[in-house]
């Protein structure tokens, strides 16, 4: 009797499916539509929704390895100084990370030695490996003679020992070590001439037109030169692309061989400046004092260097005043985030009636402070869209606008796939819907 009585339940269901399915076929043909509009959204018409997309703050510049936030300068662009801030060192640069917009200038192409701050480009090199799967964080790398023979600044690395490559990179971020720098660069290209060639290759690729590396260190070696601009461009492109690295980049106090070793940064800043993410210090006795410094607030990422400053005082104090001045007088503002909803869009003919339009891309903006409330924004999108819906298919867009010109444009987009109405997709779908409610 129970069995009998469940397929008649069973029975009963799949003759209320096939009601189901006649009258949704009957309303899809015999209801007409609007023929498709398009529905604009400015700032003086009514909010879409609760869910309406606003500007806002909240997104974290430091993931950057998200790499759908679309800024509109892909490398570094100029704009010229307003205020003059009575620089001492022979070149300066302040510079947005994310956009590469140049806030402020001094002497910024000119050619002078960059000591330490060389190493920028060996730890960009070093990530490169890493996040290719070439190199891991716990490989163990020897010493060689010529590694343990280097001076200046070193750790005192042993021709028999062994360091990971986590080892190795806290000692150079940290203590600047060149005993570490020069092992590293003889693991992965099998002599330092071979690295330093990939190190100019890198430079030419990133447009650092002002440098020539002569070596993978910074020790001081005729035609070794770079200049600020160029060390904007490194910088910048190891803190985008290789966010990890400020892991080490802002330790301020750490050891090595079980305690054995202490490490001290070299850049006071990771200490004294709200924010510092980093990055390298550099000083000799010919190219006096250098620093790439980064700092992150309220989501604005800035890149101070200073080359040549005439002692170790001038150059903190110099990019705490470049840091200042773009934290002063700039923002960033979020315009949009990834995956946000604009609305429901109905669905024509569609096995389902309405699909969520949502944005497809970060986006936002580097403003002047106070700005803001000129940005307006322009939704462009139809009210309706006829079927097959494919999922991200480019339904419309949002246009950004500040004092009327356009500052950016992200794409909306459908956040699934829906298929056309038909007899077989209409019983698909019922069956499917049906499906899940019995197993629930």
């Amino acid at each position: 009797m129970f069995v009998k009585n469940k397929i008649q339940l069973k029975i009963v269901y799949i003759l209320l499916a096939f009601l189901c399915i006649f009258c949704n076929i009957y309303y899809i043909c015999t209801v007409s539509y609007a023929s498709d509009s398009v529905y604009v959204w400015s700032p003086e018409s009514e909010p879409l929704s609760e869910n309406n997309i606003t500007s806002n703050t909240n997104s974290n510049i430091n993931n950057t390895n998200n790499s759908d936030t679309n800024f509109f300068n892909a490398t570094v662009t100029t704009s010229a100084n307003i205020t003059d801030l009575g620089l001492q060192c022979g070149g300066a640069i302040l510079i947005e990370m994310n956009s590469g917009r140049v806030l402020y200038d001094h002497n910024m192409h000119e050619k002078l030695r960059p000591a330490s701050v060389t190493k920028v480009m060996t730890i960009l090199l070093i990530m490169e490996a890493i996040d290719s799967g070439k190199l891991s964080y716990t490989d163990k790398i020897p010493c060689s003679e010529n590694a343990s023979n280097m001076g200046g600044s070193q750790i005192w690395l042993d021709v028999r020992e062994e360091l990971t490559v986590d080892e190795m990179l806290k000692a150079i971020c940290v203590v600047s070590a060149n005993d570490c720098t020069m092992a590293m660069a003889e693991y992965l290209a099998g002599s330092e001439e071979a690295f330093v060639q990939q190190m100019n290759a890198k430079a030419k690729e990133l447009g650092m037109n002002d440098t020539t590396f002569k070596n993978c260190h910074g020790i001081d070696e005729d035609g070794h030169v770079t200049s600020a601009y160029d060390i904007a461009l490194m910088s910048r492109e190891l803190l985008t692309k290789h966010p990890d690295i400020t892991k080490y980049t802002t330790i301020w106090m750490d050891s090595l061989r079980d305690g054995k070793s202490e490490l001290v940064n070299t850049n006071k800043l990771i200490r004294n400046y709200k924010g510092a993410t980093g990055l390298k210090t550099g000083s000799t006795s010919v190219a006096l004092f250098n620093l790439s410094a980064s700092a992150t607030r309220n989501d604005l990422s800035l890149i101070a260097v200073i080359m040549k400053a005439p002692s170790t005082k001038v150059r903190f104090s110099e990019a705490q005043k470049l840091l200042d001045y773009g934290f002063n007088n700039y923002e960033y503002k979020k315009l949009a985030n990834k995956g946000d909803f604009v609305k429901e869009i109905a669905v024509n003919k569609g096995v389902e009636s309405k699909v969520n339009a949502i944005l497809e891309t970060d986006s936002g903006i580097l403003i002047s402070k106070g700005q803001d409330k000129n940005i307006e924004q322009v939704i462009d999108i139809p009210e309706i869209v006829s079927s097959p819906i494919v999922q991200n298919q480019v339904l419309g867009s949002i246009t950004y606008t500040l004092n009327g010109e356009e500052i950016g444009k992200v794409n909306i987009i459908a956040e699934k796939s829906i298929q056309k109405i038909s007899a077989f997709s209409m019983i698909e779908y019922v069956y499917t819907k049906w499906f899940s409610l019995f197993r629930s």
